[in-house]
């Protein structure tokens, strides 16, 4: 379907891809995963042949299959008089184009090819596919008739979601499409994603869509891409395992190195060890130098343990909440929490999750009801709204100097320090920061009071994968109570332990953990597992054969060369050989191995990597041989 080969780009002379390839057959569900500013998001423009000129330049082809058609969410649909149904079912352009002309098409002939057409791409259940799509994505059966104008931005992306999910292309992009759905779109899109016919390549840092839905993981790693079959927990493990493999092959081949760059350094200058000398040369030159990538360091997040209060810290009583009398989103409302409680709050959009949480951290006043919290009592509240309240054209220094408004500079930059901003950053203007880099500044100054109960409002719409693991771990060591409202199942069962539904005007603890409520909403059975896709692979025999069969290139003789007796000839000849033989069959195994489909088949992948330690064996079998004979021709 797709076939990135030797791709390289810069933008503003940082290479973001260096020699970079990959290729996705047709069917396969790709998670596009990297470090945030490691050319996710370019990539798919590349694909898209989006990017302006100027904006990069570089190098390398994208093949994608003849006719097949691509599709992907620029921007909201237009805020104008067409209702949401039509919107949906106007982004599948032929059966739109086809059922215009059925109307006024009056050639015999001509209709019966429309009609043959319609049937063959299902066009007449077209209403209710779309609108299947649109209310799994959290519109209600009433909302399909309201014009566009009538929905925020951020319902309006949903719904050019839903465009294009109806619209099926043959190569679907997706740039991180959770980050406008709540936990119920994500959950259904979770589902459709995995029966969607066709192939997907999708940016995404929700771990359990990557785990659940994606048959591929594609990384960008140190401006390459690394394809591995699987979902992103067994991306990880192959990646240690690699990483932990190369250090070991370093470790062996330092060894040897420094052994025969030892023996050179001795004897180049002597004639009678020049030939010795020079054929170590040889080998050390030929010797392809293992490198083991350094990790990416993750930022930590920081937060303060606070002293214990007695519990409850905070009860709500009868409460009525909203933003104007009369008419509340919430109303009744009694709920408890306690100092060590952990609890995320769920609920489709529109129901009420903010108001609750703006209404406990006294953002909004209660309309009704009574409020009784612990004295002293202080509450660090995030929203995702907070970050447009960050001063553009000041510094992350000017916004921690708030903190801090009578203290010195060396002071200010320490605690600028702490949230995550050293030197080369903490005098950036906030305008210049990217998503994740505010949310870690907002959080910091969310947090630096010591807040008893601390309230997450969609803190991770901008953190990649690590900073959110960094952010479950810092909340997992916070001391004190947590209320989170997240999208990312993966978070939120692993920081919350209760759950509290809002709902139908009311908000109270649920029943029940995370799995039993997401099957709630999707009021369905678990679809089947992902299927895998494999490509056969040469047997090693194969690849072994190859080795033997290659042709070897022939060593120049020195012309100072001593005269060896036969013996010695053989001998040696006989080790750079076998030398030769298992390196480049052990080459050809790793090239194998390399793949990510060689792991598909769990059997065959341990007999791919025995025989590599075989190979292994004999390489270093053949090498002590190779040594062995050459310091028995210098004695």
């Amino acid at each position: 379907m797709l076939q990135i080969s030797d791709l390289t780009f810069l933008i503003d002379g940082r290479a973001l891809f260096e020699g970079a390839s990959a290729q996705i057959a047709d069917g396969w569900k790709v998670g596009l995963v990297g470090r945030n500013g490691t050319g996710k998001s370019t990539l798919l423009r590349i694909i898209r042949e989006e990017l302006a000129k100027g904006e990069g330049n570089g190098d390398g082809t994208i093949r994608i299959n003849r006719g097949a058609k691509m599709g992907f969410v620029l921007q909201e649909v237009p805020a104008n008089d067409t209702t949401l149904l039509d919107v949906v079912l106007e982004a599948d352009i032929e059966r739109a184009a086809l059922m215009r002309e059925s109307d006024t098409c009056e050639d015999p002939d001509r209709i019966g090819e429309i009609h043959e057409r319609l049937a063959d791409i299902d066009a007449w259940s077209g209403e209710a596919r779309a609108a299947e799509i649109l209310v799994g994505l959290g519109f209600t059966q009433n909302d399909l008739s309201r014009a566009c104008k009538e929905f925020s931005g951020g319902w309006r992306m949903r719904a050019a979601l839903g465009g294009v999910l109806f619209a099926q292309p043959e190569l679907l992009l997706l740039d991180e499409p959770t980050n406008y759905l709540d936990l119920e779109g994500a959950a259904w899109l979770e589902t459709y994603l995995r029966k969607y016919p066709h192939t997907i390549i999708i940016v995404s840092h929700d771990r359990d869509l990557l785990n659940r839905s994606v048959t591929h993981i594609l990384a960008v790693e140190h401006n390459k891409l690394v394809l591995q079959a699987g979902g992103y927990d067994t991306y990880l493990q192959r990646r240690a395992e690699r990483t932990q493999h190369l250090a070991a092959q370093k470790e062996k081949q330092d060894v040897q190195r420094a052994h025969m760059q030892s023996f050179i350094d001795r004897f180049k200058a002597k004639a009678s060890k020049a030939a010795q000398a020079q054929s170590r040369m040889k080998m050390l030159e030929k010797m392809t130098v293992i490198t083991v990538p350094l990790a990416e360091r993750t930022i930590p997040f920081k937060f303060y343990e606070v002293e214990e209060l007695a519990s409850p810290i905070l009860e709500l009583d009868k409460v009525d909440m909203g933003y104007a009398p009369g008419k509340p989103v919430l109303d009744r409302v009694s709920l408890r929490l306690d100092f060590d409680d952990r609890i995320a709050i769920v609920g489709a959009n529109g129901q009420g999750k903010t108001t609750l949480v703006k209404s406990i951290a006294q953002k909004l006043p209660l309309l009704q009801g009574l409020r009784r919290a612990s004295k002293n009592l202080r509450i660090g509240y995030f929203s995702q709204d907070q970050l447009d309240e960050l001063r553009a054209g000041e510094t992350v220094l000017d916004h921690v100097k708030d903190l801090l408004p009578n203290a010195g500079q060396a002071q200010v930059r320490a605690l600028a320090a702490q949230f995550g901003f050293g030197h080369e950053k903490c005098e950036t203007k906030v305008d210049k920061l990217s998503g994740g880099e505010k949310v870690r500044l907002l959080m910091g100054l969310t947090t630096y009071k010591k807040p008893h109960i601390l309230i997450l409002d969609e803190p991770t719409s901008h953190l990649d994968i690590d900073s959110r693991e960094a952010l479950i771990y810092a909340l997992n060591e916070f001391n004190g109570a947590v209320l989170v409202i997240t999208h990312d199942t993966y978070l939120a069962e692993a920081t919350a332990d209760r759950l509290w539904l809002v709902k139908d005007g009311k908000a109270k603890p649920y029943d029940g953990d995370l799995a039993d409520y997401k099957a709630l909403v999707l009021a369905a059975d678990r679809p089947d597992s992902d299927k895998q896709h494999a490509i056969a692979r040469a047997e090693i025999a194969a690849a072994a054969a190859k080795a033997e069969s290659a042709p070897k290139q022939e060593k120049a003789k020195p012309t100072s060369a001593p005269k060896l007796s036969f013996k010695q000839k053989t001998r040696i000849e006989n080790a750079e050989k076998a030398v030769e033989k298992a390196r480049t069959a052990l080459e050809l195994l790793d090239r194998d191995l390399s793949d990510p489909d060689a792991y598909t088949h769990k059997a065959d992948a341990e007999g791919k990597l025995k025989s590599r330690a075989k190979l292994q064996s004999q390489l270093d079998e053949a090498e002590a041989e190779w040594l062995d004979a050459m310091q028995a021709l210098e004695g």
